[in-house]
């Protein structure tokens, strides 16, 4: 009798506890991250590992020789990087995943994951600076020493954000307090401290470079209007020139910078001060944790729509792609030639838009 009171205490014990640590409504357990994130995921996994390993091979037999695929090859090793995360969050969201494992997606793949992010946003604002430049002044050059600049630029970017997350990774280093442990648990208090300037370093990153890609993309916008309006008046009374499917290419970058990062930053600093900070009621932290998991899983769609930017913006991706496919040389020639091509090249849109 007395091994049946003992056995019932512990019970009783064990599920005040957990209640105390998960109360009813606020546990992150529930079928949003359990099941409908974990399968999300894997069709990006899917989608994003398939796309960006034929990315980069076409991109092994394209030469640096302009700033933009340089960019791009960059963006794609961010990308490739960023899939292989995929299944430990995937395993880990969706509880399958053991204690270990989900240590290791907190110290490593998470950090990977978020490096790769803000490669990517750094690259899309350099993007975004090219395609201006190649707007305004089409006819300006590359030569080699600015090509080598830009290599040791993006050498830079990459050992900068390393140097930036590498102490979330070794300040992670706190045994799970139990089970049902949060990545915020196996922080140390410099931990917690460095996660939330890193959050905010990046916060800066990301505005920074979403001010470039508004400011950049308006000055676009003036010159196809005013390149437009110059056309049209000297196309008076004959056929109107084709230009709706260049300027939705011309626009393609910013549309996945507003689709996949806009969202995220707006959810991301309070969820972070939620983290790290004991001044929020747990159904509020649950709300939060779900936005920043949401709007996360628009970033990561990042990894599958980079693909559509290389096609349709950069011309030698195109070739190398299609004589990868063995296509025929007349089949090549029409379809690597975008409308403006075929139609006109009296505008800088012809070069500057998917002409690389």
């Amino acid at each position: 009798m007395n091994s049946v009171t003992e056995f019932a205490v512990v019970i009783v014990t064990q599920n005040m506890t957990n209640h105390s640590q998960a109360p009813e409504g606020c546990s992150r357990n529930n079928v949003l991250k359990t099941v409908v994130f974990p399968v999300l995921y894997s069709l990006l996994f899917l989608l994003g590992l398939s796309l960006n390993g034929l990315a980069m091979w076409v991109f092994f037999n394209i030469p640096s020789k302009s700033h933009f695929i340089i960019y791009l090859k960059n963006i794609v090793v961010a990308d490739v990087l960023m899939t292989l995360t995929f299944p430990f969050k995937i395993l880990s969201d969706s509880n399958i995943a053991s204690v270990s494992l989900r240590v290791f997606v907190c110290r490593v793949s998470s950090v990977v994951f978020y490096l790769t992010m803000y490669i990517s946003i750094l690259f899309f604002g350099l993007i975004s600076v090219d395609r201006c430049r190649k707007t305004l002044h089409p006819f300006v050059g590359t030569d080699s020493a600015r090509l080598t600049r830009r290599k040791l630029l993006s050498g830079a970017i990459w050992c900068s954000l390393f140097a930036l997350v590498l102490p979330n990774m070794v300040l992670t280093n706190q045994a799970p307090p139990s089970p049902h442990f949060k990545c915020s648990d196996l922080k140390s208090e410099l931990g917690l401290k460095w996660h939330e300037v890193v959050n905010y370093v990046c916060q800066i990153i990301f505005w920074g470079n979403l001010a470039t890609v508004v400011v950049c993309y308006t000055l676009i916008t003036k010159e196809l209007y005013s390149s437009y309006a110059r056309t049209r008046a000297s196309h008076i009374g004959g056929a109107r020139p084709r230009k709706s499917r260049v300027s939705g290419n011309v626009f393609l970058v910013l549309a996945v910078f507003f689709v996949c990062f806009v969202p995220f930053h707006f959810a991301r600093v309070p969820y972070t001060i939620s983290q790290t900070r004991d001044m929020f009621d747990c159904a509020l932290k649950l709300f939060l944790f779900q936005l920043k998991e949401s709007t996360l899983w628009l970033s990561s769609l990042n990894s599958v729509l980079d693909p559509l930017i290389y096609f349709f913006l950069c011309k030698s991706f195109r070739t190398s792609l299609f004589i990868s496919l063995r296509m025929s040389p007349r089949l090549r020639g029409t379809l690597c030639r975008t409308p403006t091509e075929r139609s006109t090249r009296s505008t800088p849109l012809g070069d500057s838009s998917s002409s690389v």
